[in-house]
């Protein structure tokens, strides 16, 4: 009985001794994954980089630093929400304040490369939380709180310039309906006035109508003259006649014609 206690123990500690082990080697080859994930990364090589780091992880989940630099590959190629999500996660699993700090200084970095100022603004507080002796997160919360207040009196101008626009928009369409309801009352008082020409014409029309009317039934019918005004008439166109033949006999004794000049 005893022997078999001994046996077990034995093989129980031969086995925990191999998982030691292969922890062991596995931590040393995550850590050469790392030093080889930061060669790429001095190299610009920030893909290749970003690989051999999550082969690092693969092998070891809980290491900081593989995790931190993961991050920073992941921010270099500009896909800055995956950098948030990835140095939120660092943030966690460090334990130092000055590496909590550069958690948030990067995350603040990330946010700035997509204009979320605002979130830039906390990131950068957070990172001064944990070491407020870094310059370099003074100057960028300096610079985020002010393109922060830039940002802000933008959206600002350009929700008045909205407004502005509406109330022009709204104004010119109230003088479009006025002035359209000006030129219908125009319209309508052209209109009347055409009437009133039409009726004055028509009014003098008909005065002038009722005016040779008159004229006409003042004037003595042909079948209405007296022998006197018969007499009368006769003399007159004997007289015009005489007239005539004394012109035409004149030009006939000056022997030249009347030259016409011709208007062109």
């Amino acid at each position: 009985m005893k022997k078999q206690i001994v046996i077990l123990f034995l093989c129980f500690s031969t086995l925990v001794f191999s998982q030691k082990k292969n922890q062991t080697a596995l931590k040393r080859e995550a850590r050469e994954d790392v030093r080889e994930g930061n060669k790429l990364y001095n190299q610009l090589k920030f893909k290749e980089a970003e690989i051999a780091y999550k082969k690092g992880l693969s092998k070891n989940p809980n290491y900081p630093t593989a995790s931190y630099n993961l991050g920073n590959s992941i921010y270099q190629q500009d896909r800055n929400k995956e950098a948030v999500s990835q140095f939120e996660l660092v943030e966690k699993t460090f334990k130092e304040k000055e590496s909590k700090a550069e958690a948030y200084h990067n995350m603040g970095n990330s946010f700035m490369k997509d204009k979320q100022y605002e979130k830039a603004v906390e990131a950068f507080k957070n990172s001064m939380r944990n070491n407020s002796k870094d310059d370099e997160t003074r100057y960028n919360l300096a610079m985020a709180q002010e393109l922060l207040k830039k940002q802000q009196q933008d959206n600002k101008d350009n929700k008045d310039n909205k407004k502005d626009n509406k109330d022009n928009k709204d104004k010119n369409k109230k003088d479009k309906d006025g002035g359209d309801k000006k030129k219908d009352q125009d319209k309508d008082k052209d209109k009347d006035k055409g009437k009133d020409k039409k009726d004055d014409k028509g009014d003098q029309k008909k005065n002038q109508d009722q005016k040779d009317k008159e004229k006409k039934n003042q004037q003595p019918k042909p079948n209405q003259l007296s022998p006197e005004q018969i007499k009368q008439l006769l003399e007159a166109m004997n007289n015009e006649e005489n007239k005539t033949q004394k012109k035409l006999n004149a030009e006939k004794a000056k022997g030249k014609k009347i030259k016409q000049e011709k208007d062109w």
